[in-house]
């Protein structure tokens, strides 16, 4: 397996939980209730699973390998990638403090939580996009066959160390739960 394939099948994962929040958003516009307790557990998916374990890999594994054969990262696509990371970022807080509001009865958190959630899916799927398309091929075609193999192992440990197993379990777990009530 190619260290890229594992952030591929990872943007699968991800993508579905956006698909899942899109409807949520749908849903939550049309006047529809949601429970506090799937709109913490998308939070909670996007936090742990795309950012610090998705995001995570990339950051302090994949792009430092990628400047080290001389893609940059200023003026080029590893920036853009981080800058987009940060953007993402922005949005999952206002997420959060529209979740907390939204739980505490405001209806005004709605129209809140629907503009950041919209603009996050609107972020990530071209996100996923640009690096499914251009930035995954350019360090398959770019790095040594070695730094895969020490990308993958670094993988390895995010996954097991710093997430842990259950984790991805139990994020896996939220994921299907979701998928099964919003997108069946």
């Amino acid at each position: 397996m190619m260290p890229t394939d594992q952030l591929v099948k990872e943007h699968v994962s991800i993508q579905l939980m956006l698909n899942v929040l899109e409807r949520v958003c749908s849903k939550l516009n049309a006047g529809g209730k949601v429970p506090q307790e799937h709109l913490e557990q998308i939070l909670e998916f996007i936090k742990v699973f795309a950012d610090q374990c998705h995001h995570g890999k990339e950051e302090e594994f994949l792009f430092p390998a990628m400047e080290k054969v001389g893609i940059p990262r200023d003026g080029g696509p590893i920036g853009v990638m981080l800058a987009e990371h940060t953007e993402g970022r922005q949005y999952v807080k206002e997420l959060g403090g529209a979740i907390e509001r939204y739980g505490g009865g405001d209806r005004t958190a709605v129209t809140a939580f629907v503009s950041s959630a919209r603009k996050y899916v609107e972020l990530l799927n071209a996100h996923i996009e640009k690096e499914n398309g251009i930035l995954f091929p350019m360090a398959e075609e770019h790095l040594p066959e070695r730094k895969k193999i020490e990308l993958l192992a670094g993988f390895g440990r995010v996954d097991d160390e710093k997430i842990g197993r259950a984790q991805h379990e139990h994020l896996q777990n939220i994921l299907k739960r979701l998928t099964t009530e919003y997108l069946s």
